[in-house]
C-alpha cells in the first residue's frame, strides 16, 4: 500500500511563505505522479498544482506565479513551495499520488492520498 504523509502546515501572516512536504511512496516514486489539492471549509477539494512523472507541471490559475510543485525522486518527496500567501490560501493541504505519467488536477485521478497538512493565512 502507498502511504503518504505531509508536513509543512502553519499558521501565517498574509504576504508570507510555507513550504509543503510530502513523503511519497518509497523506491518507485519515480514513476508516479503527483499532486496538490486543497479544501477549505464548505467548499469542494481543488486541485492547486500537479506535477508528472516527467516532471511537466500545470496549476490553479489562482496559484499560478506564488506556487511552485517540485519532487526529489532521490528522496521520494514531493514539495510545494507557497509563497504571497493570502487569506483564501486557508485550507487543509494533501498530497496525492498516481501511478504513470498523468498530467491533472482531477481528484477521481489520484488513488493514493496523504491525511492532509492544515495552511492558515491572517
Amino acid at each position: 500500500d502507498v502511504q503518504l504523509v505531509e508536513s509543512g502546515g502553519g499558521s501565517v501572516q498574509a504576504g508570507g511563505s510555507l513550504r509543503l512536504s510530502c513523503a511519497g511512496p518509497g523506491y518507485t516514486a519515480y514513476q508516479y505522479s503527483w499532486a496538490w489539492f486543497r479544501q477549505a471549509p464548505g467548499k469542494e477539494r481543488e486541485g492547486v498544482a500537479a506535477v508528472d512523472s516527467d516532471g511537466r507541471t500545470s496549476y490553479a490559475d489562482s496559484v499560478k506565479g506564488r506556487f511552485t510543485i517540485s519532487k526529489d525522486n532521490t528522496k521520494n518527496t514531493l514539495y510545494l513551495q507557497m509563497n504571497s500567501l493570502k487569506p483564501e490560501d486557508t485550507a487543509m493541504y494533501y498530497c496525492a499520488a498516481t501511478l504513470g505519467s498523468w498530467l491533472t488536477r482531477a481528484n477521481a485521478d489520484f488513488g493514493y492520498w496523504g491525511q492532509g497538512t492544515q495552511v492558515t493565512v491572517s
